[in-house]
Parts: C-alpha cells; sequence; structure tokens
C-alpha cells in the first residue's frame, strides 16, 4: 500500500469529539501529498472557521499520522476555500447523523 493511502486509513481513525464521527467520513480532508522525502503535506479543513475541536482534531491528526510507518516530517495546511458542507460527508457519517 502506498504511504498516501497509510496516511489515508490512519486518518480514518481520528474522530471530531463533538459529532463522534472520523474526519475521513465528514468530508474534512481536501488532500493528502507525500513528497520524494515521504514527508506528508495534508490539506484539511473544519466544519466552521470558529469550530471549538480545532486543537483537538489537529493534534489528533498529528499524532496518528506520526504514528504511520515511513512517514517524515507532517505539515497540516487548514483552508477554508472551499467551504466544508455536509454533502462532503459519505453516506455512512450522513447516516449516521441521521440526514440524508
Amino acid at each position: 500500500m502506498s504511504l498516501d493511502k497509510k496516511v489515508g486509513a490512519a486518518l480514518f481513525e481520528v474522530i471530531d469529539p463533538e459529532l463522534g464521527i472520523n474526519i475521513m467520513d465528514l468530508g474534512l480532508i481536501y488532500g493528502i501529498e507525500v513528497d520524494f522525502d515521504d514527508n506528508i503535506r495534508i490539506v484539511m479543513t473544519l466544519t466552521t472557521p470558529g469550530c471549538p475541536m480545532h486543537d483537538s482534531i489537529k493534534s489528533g491528526v498529528l499524532h496518528r499520522v506520526s504514528q504511520v510507518e515511513g512517514v517524515g516530517e507532517i505539515k497540516i495546511d487548514l483552508v477554508w476555500e472551499p467551504a466544508w458542507s455536509p454533502v462532503k460527508m459519505s453516506d455512512r457519517a450522513k447516516e449516521m447523523l441521521g440526514i440524508g
């Protein structure tokens, strides 16, 4: 499995503490990039710019990705464009939240 796929799989284990759903199914991860030195750049957003769980989620991402074998340095780029909306959620996340 490629390193970007391993990182993506690991991110399914990072849970948004308010919603109780992983950040991948919530659609918060916009991109995972790996450079030639196996450094990781994660482009992500949060449900709102004022999200009170900002530090918790970011720390969870750093912690979990650092556990993936072969990962070099980790950089998280938090972006607000495009803005997150519920349409970015997986069908599984929508089902868990009772929205369709």
